[in-house]
């Protein structure tokens, strides 16, 4: 395939200028039909109210979005899109459509009319950024790993501010609790303060696209300019009352990393609301996902029914009570997330429970001693 990727009269320096951005042959081959029409590609590094800047083989631009904006919040532009733009010397500039995404990482916003927000496009990694400052939230932990699994990146824990944790052992022992809840995914210990295992990191996430995540005061921002070896992200103290911070990043910025690929690092996030995640959780809990296969009934709920092998574990000592109670509350939440757009599922859901609401009802007329007639 030719670089040029425009015209024969078009700069043929456009494939090696965007390379270091995740430009391949295969965002190549997407972007053609636009090249033909005299578009140009670039990677959108940052969004801000209706506009954006997109990095393309010219230099950064900015770029009006006004042309991409759907219904379906979905499809708005987001850091780490790849995107076809007007060429130099069109003013204004205007991102005219946006590359299919390959990865999409999405969460539920607080939105009361049950939208998802794309928080990063394109990643090949997610590192979810937990400090060592506060107490480990293993739920939480649970919680990111799901959506970073169904975003199809490979998730990442670093466990950030090891220098705060007062010696070696307790340091082993919390990561030992955070494996125990990732099971597959690698968990780093970080102290950007000492450097101790920021190259282990940097060498984890060199090549392709990382997406930094993690709530106010992980020190993700910290850990941004370890990576990228610049003071690039603003950084501020976390409060000593709590461990937590404040929102020092608030855009989603996409960073070149010295050692190659690239790094996007987000806002602290307050709520990790699952989004049509179900493959996610299943994943995190491939334990008592496999377990369940065992269990004599294929609707068993893993709490009194005969024959369950989910609860056989659990009375042998096999599996924490805490794992099962975080894997339903988390079944529990993406389902109704989902029920909220599919009218099937609902269906479905006011089925089940007038099934349990009758079978209460008669349990409870049971132990009274009243029987139906």
């Amino acid at each position: 395939m030719s670089s040029n990727l425009l015209n024969p009269s078009s700069s043929p320096d456009v494939q090696p200028a965007l390379a270091a951005y995740g430009w391949d042959d295969d965002w190549a081959a997407a972007f053609a039909p636009y090249a033909e029409q005299g578009l140009v590609p670039g990677r959108v590094v940052r969004v801000d109210r209706g506009l954006c800047d997109v990095v393309t083989a010219d230099g950064t631009v900015r770029a009006d979005t006004e042309f991409v904006v759907p219904r379906d919040p979905m499809k708005v532009v987001c850091t780490g899109d790849w995107a076809a733009v007007d060429p130099d010397g069109v003013d204004p500039r205007y991102v005219r459509v946006l590359l299919p995404r390959g990865t999409a990482f999405v969460r539920s916003t607080s939105s009361k009319r049950s939208e998802g927000q794309v928080l990063a496009a394109n990643v090949d990694a997610a590192v979810i950024c937990v400090s060592l400052a506060a107490e480990l939230d293993l739920g939480r932990l649970e919680r990111y790993l799901a959506l970073a699994w169904e975003s199809g990146a490979q998730p990442v824990v670093v466990l950030s501010k090891a220098d705060l944790v007062p010696d070696a052992a307790t340091v082993a022992h919390l990561v030992e609790d955070a494996e125990s809840t990732a099971p597959g995914v690698p968990v780093i210990p970080v102290s950007a303060h000492t450097g101790a295992g920021t190259d282990v990191l940097a060498a984890v996430v060199a090549g392709g696209t990382t997406v930094l995540l993690g709530g106010s005061g992980a020190g993700k921002s910290t850990l941004a300019n370890a990576l990228t070896g610049t003071d690039a992200m603003e950084v501020q103290a976390v409060r000593d009352v709590d461990g937590k911070g404040r929102h020092t990043t608030t855009t989603r910025n996409l960073l070149l990393l010295p050692g190659g690929g690239v790094l996007i690092d987000t806002p602290g996030l307050r709520g990790v609301g699952l989004w049509d995640a179900g493959s996610g959780v299943g994943q995190v809990f491939a334990e008592i996902e496999e377990l369940a296969v065992r269990c004599r009934f294929q609707d068993c709920a893993h709490r009194s029914e005969p024959g369950c092998a989910v609860r056989r574990a659990v009375d042998a000592g096999e599996l924490s009570v805490r794992r099962l109670e975080s894997y339903d509350k988390l079944q529990r939440e993406n389902r109704h997330i989902v029920a909220k757009t599919d009218a099937r599922l609902r269906a479905e859901m006011r089925r089940d429970w007038r099934i349990k609401g009758a079978q209460n009802r008669a349990a409870a007329d049971a132990k009274r001693g009243r029987w139906p007639r």
